[in-house]
């Protein structure tokens, strides 16, 4: 029986901005979006920057800026989430692994931010573990932020997110710049998490990476979603895949046809 766990109903998203002579204009970079993700599945969103992946994410978790006007709804387990809510569950039930390694407290030691909300019985246990696991030595924890690489932030994010009782995490381009074996440790655990009945949803520019460890695939372009297909769709010629747009996507990828079109040039 299919359980759903998140589910974006029409939404849209628009800004007043204004110009030198203070016209006022709206920007509406998300268009009518429609997104369902169920128990134990991971959707990854692929797209160019630009085209409202991060948006849909900060959206989801109530962070958009205040100039933002919201229209649709986002339900989360059946009932409606807005901003409240989304408080309430950030960190108990949602987890929010961000983009931006600007997240993390500069003034505080990066072992100290990932223990932050475990058990004090089992916290520096835990959090040793997770370095462990994604290529982070015991050391790097009594560094600050502004220390480490970006690549090391990023595997210390991903492990400030991972906690008992989150049943739907939001990954917002959690690997650029991991080197390959934290990469992998990274995406084995989110497939993982998944395997044990999360919802995940996976924002990247890696397509490789996505049909790997997704369920689904969603392409979005210009604000708008040009097609959600199951992973398996995409191979070969991409013959399976419902829209040219998506099945020249693929083509595009360098490990393919490396079709040089303006459209791609993102990859």
């Amino acid at each position: 029986m299919k359980k759903e766990i998140l589910k974006v109903e029409n939404l849209s998203i628009s800004f007043v901005q204004y110009g030198k002579k203070l016209e006022e204009n709206t920007v509406n970079p998300v268009k009518s979006l429609n997104i369902e993700i169920e128990k134990g599945k991971i959707l990854a969103i692929v797209g160019a920057s630009g085209s409202g992946k991060s948006l849909l994410a900060h959206a989801i978790m109530g962070i958009l800026p205040r100039n933002a006007t919201v229209t649709g709804n986002i339900f989360y387990k059946g009932e409606k989430l807005d901003r409240k809510r989304v408080k309430d569950l950030r960190g108990r039930e949602i987890a929010f692994i961000p983009q931006s390694v600007n997240y993390l407290d500069p003034s505080m030691k990066v072992k100290k931010q990932v223990q932050i909300g475990l058990s004090e019985n089992y916290k520096v246990k835990y959090q040793e573990e997770l370095f462990e696991k994604y290529g982070l030595k015991k050391s790097d924890g009594e560094l600050y932020p502004h220390q480490l690489s970006g690549g090391m932030l990023r595997r210390v994010l991903f492990a400030t997110s991972i906690r008992e009782g989150v049943e739907l995490i939001i990954a917002d381009e959690p690997t650029p710049g991991v080197h390959p074996e934290a990469l992998e440790s990274m995406l084995n655990e989110l497939r993982e998490l998944a395997d044990s009945g999360v919802a995940v949803m996976l924002i990247t520019h890696d397509i490789f990476s996505a049909i790997r460890i997704a369920d689904y695939v969603t392409i979005f372009k210009d604000g708008e979603i040009v097609e959600t297909s199951p992973s398996e769709s995409f191979k070969n010629d991409g013959e399976e895949l419902k829209t040219e747009y998506a099945k020249e996507l693929w083509k595009a990828l360098p490990q393919n046809r490396f079709i040089e079109l303006e459209d791609f040039s993102w990859l």
